[in-house]
């Protein structure tokens, strides 16, 4: 099974906007990306559409999805033929640049010009690169949701397959939490993007047909000009269960360190392997260690006490974060890692303990000097007793 797991992706700075066509809170009209054939029903007060049926061919995805369908001349002009100082980011899917098109014709301008766009191009020898584009094209062709990173056309011209997106400047949740060098989020921006991503979650999940999402990490995570995080690569969605069945069997295939156990173990997906997989995020944004480095394992017996909780605490927050919501948010990690998927809360029940603590409060700060004396989660041994502090590299 462990060979069906992918690790995270090359390079995670890549797609997608700056919200020209963000999608308004307060309006009753239809947004101009939300298709107008849509029945009333479909549509919510917010303009999320809530729930399409899914169609069989490859036909009819592309004749439903209502996006733009680009030549690969004009994509190839928008990227200035693809040029290497164009190149965004790399995945097992291919790679991603930065374009630049009219907001009005979707035509390619000059490079400054018009509205810049992320442009995922697969590289032909991806096997299953076909499939998952064409999952991003029947899913995000048809949910809209401001958590959801916007789809805006494609193009399928002889071998070339592209996807074109919106573009999110400030990359992706991996990259500020472990590139070296970046800004350190504070604690008010990690649970915004808690709960942006759990909106994003939730939204799938409750949807009438419920989706699962099957590969949240931190790389998927990306982040627009004010830190709003939407979720993308849609490649590995699945619909979720339908009528009396409590899961959907499928082959294993995530990334490792994310992907739940029961999952990994037996290929029976549900909502639940969703929850595990934001467990393992949100105790990447408390501890600031990836997932792979058997975060859960180590950081679990640290989780539900309160005077120790410290010790898994990113750093780099300098103690400048609540205490009382760290405790809460390391209490909701908990729940979504228990090993009984029954067991773990809702997308919906774990974004409304997150909305709580995003009220602005007083930070309660932590001594410096306690932070330096004490030993740290990543100094811990697999027993749970602590070693001396020593220094470790990040990929």
């Amino acid at each position: 099974m462990g060979n069906c797991l992918d690790s995270s992706a090359k390079v995670q700075n890549a797609h997608t906007s700056q919200g020209t066509h963000e999608i308004s809170q307060n309006s009753s009209k239809r947004h101009p990306l939300v298709p107008s054939n849509l029945p009333n029903s479909l549509v919510d007060r917010n303009n999320n559409v809530l729930s399409l049926p899914t169609p069989k061919t490859e036909g009819e995805i592309l004749s439903s999805s209502n996006l733009k369908p680009f030549s690969f001349n004009e994509l190839r002009s928008a990227t200035r033929n693809f040029r290497p100082d164009s190149l965004l980011g790399e995945g097992g899917f291919g790679y991603v640049f930065k374009g630049w098109i009219d907001e009005n014709t979707w035509a390619a301008v000059r490079p400054g010009m018009g509205m810049v766009v992320a442009v995922k191009k697969l590289k032909p020898e991806a096997s299953q690169g076909h499939k998952e584009w064409l999952t991003e094209v029947n899913y995000l062709g048809k949910f809209h949701h401001p958590n959801l990173v916007k789809l805006i056309g494609y193009c399928l011209e002889g071998e070339n397959r592209l996807l074109v997106y919106e573009f999110l400047p400030r990359g992706s949740l991996e990259n500020h939490l472990f590139r070296r060098g970046s800004q350190p989020l504070s604690w008010a921006l990690r649970i915004k993007v808690a709960i942006a991503a759990a909106r994003g979650l939730s939204f799938l999940h409750e949807a009438e047909s419920p989706v699962i999402y099957r590969d949240f990490k931190a790389s998927n995570i990306l982040l627009d000009a004010e830190f709003n995080a939407k979720l993308s690569d849609f490649g590995l969605v699945k619909a979720g269960p339908t009528g009396d069945r409590t899961h959907v069997t499928t082959q294993v295939i995530g990334t490792r360190g994310y992907a739940a156990p029961e999952y990994i173990a037996t290929g029976r997906l549900t909502s639940k392997s969703d929850v595990y997989s934001f467990g393992v995020v949100l105790l990447e944004l408390l501890s600031g260690q990836r997932a792979e480095d058997n975060l859960v394992e180590r950081a679990s017996p640290y989780l539900g006490d309160k005077r120790k909780l410290f010790r898994i605490m990113d750093t780099k927050l300098e103690g400048r974060y609540s205490k009382k919501g760290a405790y809460v948010a390391a209490n909701l990690a908990s729940q979504c890692l228990t090993s009984e998927p029954r067991a773990r809360p809702r997308m919906a029940e774990i974004l409304g303990a997150l909305e709580e603590l995003e009220t602005p409060k007083t930070p309660a700060r932590i001594s410096h000097s306690v932070q330096r004396s004490t030993p740290t989660l990543s100094n811990s041994n697999p027993d749970g007793s602590l070693s001396k502090p020593h220094q470790k590299s990040q990929q």
